[in-house]
């Protein structure tokens, strides 16, 4: 059994895959940097964003359904700015009576509008992440991230977070597979069912926790001790040094310039 859900790469031979990561990478921030900035109300500048990157997706050969249905995902985070709604002045457009009081919301047209944005935003955004992730194998975007500039520390702690995902997955299993392992069988054809009270299950989910955390100190040393041992001395180090190539500077340089004239253009609507 295998813990692959945090691993969102997809292989493919695609232009967008051959690129070297670190275009990739200031292509991806400069398209969500590009989103933020865009003016609220700016539906036809949102729209060139999405186009942008529906050209881009096809032309990675990632599959499209799964990227949009990975991207819905983020949108009840967003809904947190459902507030807006009613806080901001401007023309009513609906009014919402308070049961049990005499009190009303009021849903404004810029409140409409400001709601509706921050959802394009978010939205855009999280699909251009999923975008990168999916072209881009992990250990590629933290050398892309050293390579512009990001400290060695925040990269440590990122490529030891994403390691030790897998390590406590790896764990957790072990956990599993040992308390089926001593749960008792029942009848054949008859569905395993576990007993005891709420308390007696919290007590067992609580055991594992401490066993987990446990466990988790002891193979966080010796993974320590082994890097230790092989001459970590505090960043991540790669054998190939590559270098940017003609084709890498110009699809940024055109990519960039595109998400200038959508700006431009939004702020001239």
């Amino acid at each position: 059994m295998h813990i692959d859900l945090f691993d969102q790469y997809r292989h493919a031979h695609s232009p967008v895959h051959a690129l070297d990561p670190r275009a990739k990478l200031t292509a991806a921030l400069l398209f969500i940097l590009a989103a933020a900035l865009t003016p609220d109300g700016a539906w036809l500048a949102f729209a060139a964003l999405g186009a942008l990157w529906l050209a881009v997706a096809l032309v990675s050969d990632v599959s499209l359904a799964l990227l949009l249905r990975r991207g819905l995902v983020a949108l009840p985070f967003a809904l947190a700015a459902v507030t807006v709604l009613f806080t901001l002045p401007g023309w009513p457009l609906l009014v919402i009576p308070l049961p049990l009081s005499d009190g009303h919301l009021v849903i404004s047209d810029n409140g409409a509008i400001r709601f509706l944005t921050i959802m394009l935003k978010s939205w855009l955004s999280v699909l251009m992440a999923l975008l990168l992730t999916a072209t881009t194998t992990f250990p590629d975007t933290l050398r892309s991230l050293r390579g512009i500039g990001v400290p060695r520390v925040i990269v440590g702690v990122l490529a030891f977070m994403y390691r030790y995902i897998f390590v406590l997955g790896d764990e957790v299993l072990r956990l599993l597979r040992a308390r089926e392992a001593r749960m008792a069988a029942g009848p054949p054809g008859l569905a395993r069912r576990s007993g005891g009270s709420i308390v007696w299950r919290a007590r067992v989910v609580g055991a594992m926790v401490g066993s987990l955390f446990v466990r988790s100190l002891d193979r966080s040393d010796r993974v320590y001790n082994a890097m230790i041992s092989r001459g970590y001395s505090g960043e991540l180090l790669w054998l190939d040094k590559p270098t940017l190539r003609a084709a890498d500077v110009a699809w940024t340089g055109a990519f960039v310039l595109v998400l200038v004239l959508i700006e431009l253009w939004a702020r001239l609507l």
